[in-house]
């Protein structure tokens, strides 16, 4: 089994290894030519972001500056608008339905690493230094017609239902069912969600 696949499988896996650092290097490079595109470059906003992604739909709009790991485990579907200053550390699959929108500073994240220091780091090496730390994977769900406010952080294995309301600077630490708004840290359902899709 390659590193990528026990990074997907949710394994423990060496961030080091060399096929995984060579796909993080080059969307740090997609990443990095992105957010120094002029705004209204459109054209060559979608080029990158083809390269960059897994897949993305129709109207995709994502404003600079935007931060991945790897890129290509990021999954949009139609309509999607993702504010500034984002960071989806995709180590895992972070799947977008339709109409979602993502306001500025949220954090979704797919890796953790083990609490036991020895698990996360091994043993030092002959001159005192580490290796990469040892990381584990959880995917990030996200449905169709989602709002997710600013300052929003998903921690991994979260799945977030259709049509529902993140309140702004919440803590996603479990799932949220469908047709709901839930804010708070750690967030939590307040009530349904009556808005028609």
């Amino acid at each position: 089994m390659t590193e990528r696949e026990k990074m997907l499988a949710g394994q423990l896996y060496d961030c080091g290894d060399p096929e995984l650092l060579r796909q993080w290097h080059k969307a740090k490079d997609l990443v990095r030519a992105y957010n120094s595109t002029d705004s209204e470059d459109t054209e060559q906003k979608e080029k990158i972001l083809d390269a960059l992604l897994g897949a993305k739909g129709k109207n995709l709009w994502i404003t600079a500056p935007f931060f991945v790991d790897y890129g290509n485990n990021i999954y949009f579907g139609d309509n999607c608008e993702v504010n500034m200053n984002c960071t989806f550390l995709d180590d895992n699959v972070i799947r977008i339905g339709d109409n979602a929108l993502i306001a500025p500073n949220v954090q979704i994240y797919t890796a953790f690493h083990p609490t036991n220091a020895r698990e996360r780091f091994g043993a030092p090496k002959g001159d005192g230094s580490f290796a990469f730390c040892k990381t584990q994977t959880a995917p990030v769900t996200i449905g169709s017609h989602v709002w997710i406010g600013g300052g929003v952080i998903i921690l991994p294995g979260v799945t977030i239902g259709d049509n529902v309301v993140i309140g702004a600077g919440s803590v996603v630490t479990k799932d949220v069912p469908d047709n709901t708004i839930a804010y708070g840290n750690p967030c939590r359902v307040m009530r349904e969600n009556r808005s028609v899709l």
